[in-house]
């Protein structure tokens, strides 16, 4: 099975407020909190493999199933280190899997493959608006300064709760209720956008409404739907 298992179905680009964050709905949003991988930055393991692998072992090795691939992500961003991921993957699944991993982790910062389309310019407009923007991200601390140094955006922010640094991770609530605690935020003043359908219940688990992403200028055209007063898309 290839991707993050436990994945529900979940439109995109529609503002969801259940469980929690119900008694959010409809008020004014005062701040935008921003997942950072295919968010803001687009991360595409195949691209770290393909110079070394096969279509087809790739293929395998990102199905969790075949490698443990994202079950090692998940222990790696509660604090977990490449080595141990390594040796867990070695010992549960055997090669050529823990080896494909190994490479996978020094190589990482290939996986980094550019910035999202037309978000730091969305980020931008909304902090000339006067919302304040924050991060919350699933990320591993051996894996996030070549992240942070290669793409400003992830520093430009407000503040960013990072899983890795506070060993809680996303979709459980704490790391939800510690970022708003940290951000000194309410709940049903944030929106909070994240690609993974997993996260968003996670959001409205804490109170806060969340976006499914994968488009920056439907999520421009949204928030302006909100009421923020950020440009259009001119024609």
């Amino acid at each position: 099975m290839k991707g993050w298992p436990g994945e529900p179905e979940m439109d995109y680009n529609v503002i969801k407020s259940e469980d929690a964050a119900k008694g959010a709905e409809g008020k004014p949003i005062e701040n935008v909190v921003f997942d950072f991988g295919n968010v803001l930055v687009n991360w595409d393991p195949q691209a770290v493999m393909l110079p070394r692998y096969s279509q087809e072992l790739t293929d395998k090795f990102l199905d969790n199933d075949f490698s443990g691939f994202y079950d090692a992500s998940d222990a790696m961003d509660v604090g977990g280190s490449s080595a141990e991921a390594v040796a867990w993957v070695r010992k549960k699944y055997g090669e050529p899997w823990a080896t494909m991993m190994d490479y996978y982790y020094r190589n990482f910062e290939d996986s980094l493959v550019g910035p999202v389309e037309g978000m730091r310019v969305l980020v931008n407009d909304l902090k000339a608006a006067g919302i304040g923007v924050w991060g919350l991200s699933n990320w591993a601390t051996e894996l996030f300064p070549p992240a942070k140094k290669t793409y400003p955006i992830l520093s430009d922010l407000d503040d960013a709760v990072v899983s890795g640094y506070v060993k809680l991770r996303k979709p459980h609530r704490d790391i939800f209720e510690y970022s708003l605690k940290r951000f000194g935020i309410p709940a049903e003043t944030a929106v909070f956008v994240d690609d993974k359908a997993m996260n968003i219940v996670g959001a409205n688990s804490a109170g806060m409404r969340g976006v499914r992403f994968n488009d920056s200028y439907k999520l421009r055209a949204l928030l302006r739907q909100q009421g923020i007063d950020i440009p259009g898309i001119q024609s």
